[in-house]
C-alpha cells in the first residue's frame, strides 16, 4: 500500500536530508527486467531518436539502392533525384522549426491519462523527434551525391544538364557535407560553438544555392514552348524550396531586443526576469547579446497569475559567467517559446520530478503549475545561499512534501536509489529528470530498466 499523503508529508524532508533519505542507501534496488544485451540495445543502443533516425535512413536507403540497381534515364535521371534530396532536405529543415515542434508536443500530450501507460510513455517520448531530422539530414546529403554523379553524367551526354546546374551541384554538396561533419555528435560536444556557426551559415549559404539550383534545374528540364515561369510554379521542389525558406525566415522576423530586469541570486546564478511574452510550464526561449553568431537556450519559469517569465542562469562557461557579473538590462530574443521534454509531465497521473543544480529552473514551473500530483527531488550545494530563500521558498509553498538535498552538507547521493526511493514513497507512474548529460543518462537508464517510464534531455542539438 502506498503511504497516505499524511505520512508523505511528515516523512518527507524539505531540506535537511531527514528520514526521507535516511538508509536510502541501504534499499535493495529490484533486478533490472530483460537480460543484459536485451536491455542495453533497447535502451542506451537503440534509443528511440535513433530508432527515429533509423527508420528515415533506412527508408531512404532502400529507395537509394534500388534506384542505382534500376538505373537509366528512368531510374536515376537527375530531375528524379534532385525532387526525393529536396524532400530530405525540407524534413531536415522543418524538423526544426519552433511551430512543428510545439504542434509535435501539442499533439502528444494531448492523450488523456486514462489511456494505457504503455502508449503515453511512447509519446512522452516525443522529444526525441530530432532523430527525423538527423535522419533526414544525412539521407537528403547521400542523394545529393548521387545526384552530382548523375548530374555531371548527364551533362558530358549533354542530356538537359547544363554547367550552371552542376556548378552549384557541387558546391552545395560541400556546404551540406560540412554540416553533416560538425553535426556529429562527438564534434558536437567537442566544438558546439563551431558547430552552432558552421550548421547556421553553412546551412543558409546551402539553401540560397539551392535556389538557384532549382531554376537551372526547372530551366533545364522545361517542355518546349513553356515559359520559365510556368515551370516553377508547376515544379514540387519550387513550392517545397518556397516552405522550407519562410520556416527558416520566422523565427528571425521575430528578432527583437527586450528589457530584462536582473536578481543577482549569488556569485554561481543569476535570475533574468523578462515580460515581453508569457510562457507555459515546459518552454524555453533563445537569448543573444550578438544574434549573427550565438544563441543560448534557457527554459522558462512562469509563475500561474504573474505576467511574463523568468530564467535561470548559472555559471557555465564564459557566457554565464558574464551575465552573472554584468547582469544585462537588454537581450536578444528570437521566434516563439518552444517546447522541451519537462512538457510531457501532464502525460502521467502521479510524477517525481527530479532536478540537479540549474536544473529546478526547466523545473519550477511544473512545480507551481499543479496540473498533476507531483514530487519533487531537488539537489544542490546549499540551496538557499546559491538560489536564494525566494526561489526554494515558492517550491516548498508549491509543494510542501519537496525534498531539497543540500549536497554541499550531506554529499553526493546515489541518484538511481534516490529517485527509486522517491518513486517508491510517491506511488509515482513516471520520473522527469533536468540533470548534467552524464546523470541524466544514469537515471533515465536506472528507471526504465526497471520497468519506471523516465524522461530526460538528449542533447541533440
Amino acid at each position: 500500500m502506498p503511504p497516505t499523503a499524511d505520512a508523505q508529508h511528515s516523512e518527507l524532508s524539505v531540506e535537511k536530508g531527514g528520514i526521507s533519505w535516511e538508509g536510502y542507501l541501504d534499499d535493495d534496488l529490484p533486478e533490472k527486467t530483460q537480460g543484459h544485451w536485451t536491455r542495453n540495445l533497447r535502451f542506451q543502443v537503440f534509443s528511440l531518436y535513433r530508432r527515429l533516425f533509423g527508420i528515415v535512413f533506412v527508408t531512404n536507403m532502400a529507395v537509394f539502392i534500388a534506384t542505382c540497381v534500376q538505373g537509366g534515364v528512368q531510374g536515376a535521371d537527375a530531375q528524379y533525384l534532385g525532387k526525393i534530396a529536396i524532400a530530405n532536405i525540407f524534413v531536415a529543415i522543418l524538423m526544426r522549426q519552433d511551430y512543428v515542434i510545439n504542434a509535435f508536443f501539442t499533439v502528444a500530450c494531448a492523450a488523456p491519462r486514462s489511456w494505457p501507460l504503455w502508449i503515453r510513455r511512447i509519446l512522452g517520448r516525443v522529444y526525441t523527434i530530432g532523430g527525423i531530422h538527423s535522419g533526414a539530414g544525412v539521407s537528403g546529403t547521400i542523394w545529393l551525391v548521387l545526384f552530382s554523379a548523375q548530374a555531371t553524367r548527364q551533362f558530358l551526354r549533354k542530356d538537359h544538364i547544363t554547367v550552371p546546374t552542376v556548378v552549384f551541384t557541387y558546391i552545395i554538396l560541400a556546404l551540406l557535407l560540412g554540416i553533416v561533419t560538425f553535426a556529429h555528435p562527438k564534434t558536437r560536444k567537442l566544438h558546439h560553438d563551431t558547430f552552432e556557426m558552421v550548421h547556421r551559415f553553412l546551412g543558409w549559404t546551402a539553401v540560397a544555392l539551392v535556389w538557384c539550383l532549382i531554376i537551372f534545374l526547372i530551366k533545364d528540364y522545361r517542355e518546349p514552348g513553356q515559359t520559365l515561369g510556368q515551370a516553377v510554379v508547376r515544379a514540387p521542389p519550387f513550392w517545397l524550396v518556397l516552405i522550407m525558406t519562410i520556416s527558416i525566415i520566422l523565427p528571425w522576423l521575430r528578432l527583437r531586443k527586450v528589457s530584462v530586469r536582473p536578481e543577482v541570486l549569488s556569485n554561481h546564478c543569476v535570475r533574468l526576469h523578462f515580460d515581453y511574452v508569457d510562457t507555459h510550464p515546459g518552454h524555453f526561449t533563445r537569448m543573444s547579446l550578438s544574434p549573427l553568431t550565438e544563441w543560448h537556450s534557457f527554459a522558462t519559469i512562469s509563475v500561474p497569475g504573474q505576467k511574463g517569465y523568468s530564467a535561470v542562469v548559472s555559471r557555465a562557461g564564459d557566457w554565464t559567467s558574464e551575465r552573472i557579473a554584468n547582469p544585462p538590462e537588454k537581450l536578444w530574443v528570437r521566434g516563439v517559446p518552444c517546447y522541451g521534454v519537462v512538457r510531457v509531465t501532464p502525460l502521467f497521473r502521479r510524477v517525481v520530478l527530479v532536478a540537479t543544480g540549474s536544473g529546478i529552473g526547466p523545473i519550477a514551473p511544473v512545480v507551481y503549475a499543479k496540473k498533476v500530483p507531483i514530487q519533487l527531488l531537488w539537489t544542490a550545494p546549499t540551496p538557499r545561499k546559491t538560489f536564494g530563500d525566494k526561489l526554494v521558498d515558492s517550491l516548498i509553498e508549491a509543494n510542501p512534501s519537496a525534498v531539497i538535498y543540500d549536497t554541499r552538507e550531506h554529499g553526493k547521493p546515489d541518484m538511481v536509489k534516490l529517485t527509486y526511493r522517491m518513486v517508491q514513497e510517491f506511488n509515482a507512474e513516471a520520473v522527469v529528470i533536468i540533470s548534467n548529460e552524464p546523470l541524466t543518462r544514469k537515471v533515465v537508464y536506472g528507471m526504465m530498466s526497471r520497468g519506471i517510464p523516465a524522461f530526460g534531455a538528449i542533447w541533440d542539438s
